[in-house]
């Protein structure tokens, strides 16, 4: 019949040794080259960046006097957008309260906010359609 083969394996302590010991030395040489070609060349990578992004480091700073006008201004406007919010959500609840539609003063009054709001319209839809 068949006749089975028989794979025979030979250690070699000093072969494998040698082996190992140069796959390691190997691989330090290429660590070691790749930290040399990037050091080599990292700064002409980086150099094109840091001039893009120079500019915008080296901003002029405020003066002292400066960052007061500047959240003074914020003040004002979060102030007026917080105005325009409420007068608008006085508009709305005008708008769908029942008692309003037979108000013919509240009536106009919002025809004139939609259609040209002022100051002046938004102040007198508060006073009659409330």
């Amino acid at each position: 019949m068949y006749r089975r083969r028989e794979l025979k394996i030979t250690l070699k302590p000093v072969q494998l040794i040698l082996c190992v010991a140069f796959g390691l030395w190997l691989g330090a040489v290429a660590i070691g080259l790749s930290l040399w070609l990037a050091l080599r060349w990292w700064p002409e990578q980086v150099t094109p960046v840091a001039q893009a992004v120079a500019p915008a480091i080296v901003a002029p700073t405020p003066s002292p006097a400066q960052p007061a006008d500047a959240q003074a201004q914020m003040f004002e406007r979060y102030k007026d957008i917080l105005h325009q919010q409420e007068a608008q959500q006085a508009t709305d609840a005008a708008q769908g309260n029942p008692r309003n539609l037979n108000n013919p003063k509240c009536q106009f009054w919002l025809q004139q906010n939609r259609t040209a709001p002022t100051d002046k319209s938004q102040a007198n839809v508060l006073e009659f359609c409330y």
